[in-house]
């Protein structure tokens, strides 16, 4: 289809074209009409980077995917906008951009987005624990935590309004459990009433323990992350789920993801030698980019240390509540009844790593493990 417009989102151009999943040559050849004129189309070559429970990325080039030019098409995966606030994340992506902290997005259209593609390679789980590579992480964490939004309105935490809608979906899953996958799994798990005083547990205590709201990634595993060897960077991607939220719980949705994703490994959870080194990196980078004397005391160190644990039990529950969500509305095939204990540890304090979230995080490994597969 013809049809170009501007969009309220930033001026953001918007391609009424609608990409189709199984065949999305045509459609993306289209959009490229618009954005790359000059490229012919018989030299257009497309190398697809992921096809799973979210979305379908390809990367769009003439020569060499690494050359400047090159395009992403992101095809929104089945059911996602009932998770995902696409007009929030193209937001995000043109926040970032200003602030040179993520890829220029070129457009939007009617199932996807275009944006620029990101040189380098994805990192791998194993250069988590290597100093040079998680300071760099650290050290662009701070950088993106530091940017401020120019407006006289406060902004708006994301954390309990996002983990309320997604309980909100669990309630309704556990209403239907007429599902075609996992419908054991879903009549096993707590009760939605259970689910609910967890999660005010988790609120109550969290809400009062200091951590300052900041511009987040909120999604910040190996795969969000690209890492350029030759300039000795690290850039993130990916802005579903970027928001504001609590400090501590993007870096402790991050130290979760040191469990792996193709093979999960709860020990690999970073040792507070290595926390307490990455924090200390973190700090320096977030106060030189915020404009305050860059020194970092053990205090400092010792205060985010605790806030950080804390709220990486925050993120085990709420993606638990997606896991949930993708056992229900996913169409991949997935054995969920391998996976038992649901209605045990709920008794215990919420605070421990081996009770209810640390079984809700393990079905969220294993989904990831398929969808990057």
């Amino acid at each position: 289809m013809d049809g170009g417009s501007k969009c309220p989102r930033g001026q953001l151009l918007h391609l009424d074209v609608c990409v189709d999943e199984q065949k999305p040559r045509g459609g993306v050849l289209e959009l490229l009409g618009r954005l790359r004129p000059q490229w012919k189309p018989q030299d257009i070559k497309m190398k697809v980077f992921t096809e799973g429970i979210t979305n379908q990325l390809m990367g769009c080039f003439v020569g060499s995917l690494q050359e400047s030019g090159a395009v992403l098409v992101r095809v929104y995966g089945r059911m996602t906008e009932l998770y995902v606030d696409r007009e929030r994340e193209v937001e995000m992506f043109q926040i970032l951009h200003t602030h040179n902290c993520g890829p220029q997005i070129y457009c939007s259209f009617r199932n996807g987005i275009c944006y620029e593609f990101v040189r380098g390679t994805v990192l791998d789980d194993t250069l988590l624990t290597q100093p040079a590579i998680y300071r760099l992480i650290a050290t662009e964490m701070g950088k993106i935590h530091s940017i401020k939004l120019e407006s006289d309105n406060p902004v708006e935490n994301i954390l309990w309004k996002k983990m309320a809608q997604f309980l909100k979906l669990v309630h309704n899953a556990l209403s239907n459990t007429t599902a075609p996958h996992s419908s054991k799994l879903l009549q096993e798990i707590p009760s939605i009433e259970t689910l609910a005083d967890e999660m005010e547990t988790l609120k109550r205590h969290l809400s009062q323990i200091g951590s300052p709201t900041v511009l987040c990634h909120n999604d910040l595993l190996t795969k969000n992350i690209i890492y350029d060897n030759k300039e000795g960077m690290v850039r993130f991607i990916d802005y579903e789920y970027a928001d504001f939220n609590y400090q501590a719980f993007d870096i402790g949705n991050h130290f979760n993801e040191f469990a792996g994703t193709s093979d999960t490994d709860y020990s690999l959870y970073p040792r507070p030698e290595l926390q307490r080194d990455w924090l200390t990196a973190y700090l320096e980078s977030y106060k030189h980019s915020v404009g305050l004397e860059a020194t970092v005391t053990e205090l400092e160190v010792q205060k985010l240390y605790v806030q950080v644990c804390k709220f990486s039990l925050a993120s085990n529950f709420l993606w638990g509540l997606w896991a949930i969500l993708q056992a229900r509305y996913s169409s991949i095939d997935f054995d969920f009844e391998r996976l038992s204990g649901f209605g045990t540890g709920l008794g215990t304090p919420v605070f421990n790593r081996n009770d209810f979230c640390g079984l809700l995080w393990a079905i969220l490994s294993k989904l990831r493990m398929i969808a990057t597969a």
